[in-house]
């Protein structure tokens, strides 16, 4: 077999108008023989950009050449080696690799996600991470997202005893809230199988600020605690009727499709706006075009189709299915009597530009028009949660929402409370890595010793490397 190097090997996609009936998978895997074919087309670059772009430092170049020659079993432990949610990354992540691949200056860039799930599905993806020998050591984690989960493995491969507190009945966090378009219900739990034989301790059930404090986890003897509760509280929009029922927040009803979604819009043919530009946004439009059999979805948004945030494959997703845009509008109140009816929005126009350079929006006078709907979907953000939390932490808050401490590696204003978020599933993972190792580093210089690195997760002799060669640092930051 030989490939073209300039011609990707295409991935089976469901049509547009026929995927919007159901939520089956829209992305097809690759055949065998197909990942083969499109891995040859990798020039196995001396310096790895697609691994300098990732924010956990994936070595796709070192799975992907293993692909090449048919070694799938061995690509899925390099995989697995540095990412301990590979299943649900090699279906819903950015690939902010790819952005960065040589290939996309001469052609299509390397299907470097795609790979991955052929690496997973091809190769052995079943093998169970090993411990370090016991520390005694206990460190507790509050948030069972990407953030929380890898800093629980990135710990516990360390020899650390974890116990991860989770609010929901569930783990995952807003992993549970991704499409099942994207992601398979199950995939998640394949991920956190191959943690059995760690000392992590999962307790759901259980929320910061009303069953405890970190201050109390403390005081019951754990040694640092890790806060990744994420911004998952919906931000109100400031409007008049954004309170009617018919108007949803877009995560509590993304996570309710998931969950069970039979009568949460109640009937067919609905008239959906979902307000908001980003991935957030378009999940809750695509959703709610699947709930809504021979609906009519419109997704506002207050700039230009140029500023819209969401990614490429969301958009262009979107409108294969039918979905409508209404680009350079602002809500101004959400009209009905006992029932959300309409949406009044006014015309926008783009200002200079802000402090992060980003351009300001601008409200046209009387521009005011009615868009005429049942059901509203807000998806403009969100903010942590902290009530009950003790102000004594003094957390910093990002501007996406979530909360982060004020000090160096992420330590709060009390001493063994660390931290931090990210704005994608990789990127949370990432800092979830980082908090980890800032944890270790306090830990080690408190008892005498020095920081232990992330040992071989697979307990290999002579241990894996963790970056390939020519590995120069990451493109990325936090």
């Amino acid at each position: 077999m030989c490939a073209d190097r300039y011609i990707r090997q295409p991935i089976d996609e469901a049509a547009g108008r026929e995927r919007a009936a159901g939520f089956g998978e829209i992305l097809h895997a690759y055949t065998r023989d197909e990942a083969v074919l499109e891995a040859q087309r990798c020039l196995q670059c001396a310096m790895p950009f697609c691994v300098q772009a990732c924010p956990i430092t994936q070595d796709c170049r070192g799975y992907i050449i293993l692909i090449s020659q048919g070694k799938f079993d061995e690509a899925a432990t390099l995989t697995l080696q540095d990412n301990s949610l590979a299943t649900v990354l090699c279906k819903t992540c950015y690939h902010y690799c790819e952005e960065d691949c040589v290939m996309g200056g001469k052609g299509v860039p390397i299907a470097i996600r795609h790979l991955k799930r052929a690496a997973l599905e091809f190769g052995d993806a079943t093998r169970l991470y090993v411990p370090s020998a016991p520390r005694h050591e206990r460190v507790a984690v509050v948030g069972g997202g990407p953030a929380g989960l890898n800093a629980a493995w990135e710990l516990s491969l360390r020899g650390y005893s974890i116990t991860l507190f989770e609010a929901e009945p569930f783990l995952g966090g807003q992993v549970d809230t991704i499409p099942k378009y994207h992601l398979d219900e199950d995939d998640l739990d394949r991920d956190l199988a191959r943690f059995k034989n760690l000392d992590v301790t999962f307790v759901t059930g259980k929320r910061a600020g009303v069953d405890f404090t970190p201050e109390t986890l403390l005081a019951e003897g754990y040694l640092a605690v890790y806060v990744a509760i994420g911004a998952s509280t919906a931000r109100d929009l400031g409007i008049p009727g954004e309170h009617l029922p018919g108007v949803f927040h877009a995560l509590p009803f993304l996570l309710a499709v998931n969950k069970g979604s039979e009568g949460l819009l109640g009937r067919n043919n609905r008239k959906i706006v979902v307000i908001g530009g980003g991935d957030v946004a378009f999940d809750a439009a695509r959703s709610g075009l699947r709930l809504s059999s021979k609906g009519n979805v419109t997704i506002v948004y207050r700039k230009t189709r140029a500023e819209l945030p969401a990614g490429e494959e969301e958009i262009s997703g979107a409108e294969e299915e039918g979905i409508s845009f209404l680009f350079e509008r602002a809500p101004v109140r959400v009209e009905g009597t006992g029932q959300a009816q309409g949406l009044v929005v006014q015309a926008t126009q783009l200002g200079p530009p802000d402090a992060s350079g980003r351009p300001t929006v601008v409200l046209v006078p009387g521009s005011e028009e009615t868009i005429p709907c049942d059901t509203v979907i807000v998806a403009t953000g969100e903010k942590a949660d902290l009530t009950g939390l003790p102000t004594e932490i003094n957390f910093k808050l990002s501007a996406q929402g979530w909360p982060e401490g004020k000090h160096e590696d992420w330590m709060t204003d009390v001493d063994g409370v660390f931290a931090s978020g990210g704005k994608s599933v990789v990127y949370a993972m990432a800092a979830g890595s980082k908090a980890a190792e800032a944890i270790d580093a306090y830990l080690s210089k408190k008892r005498g010793r020095a920081p232990i690195p992330r040992p071989d997760p697979f307990a290999r002799d002579p241990p894996a490397p963790r970056v390939p060669s020519g590995y120069g640092g990451p493109t990325w930051h936090l």
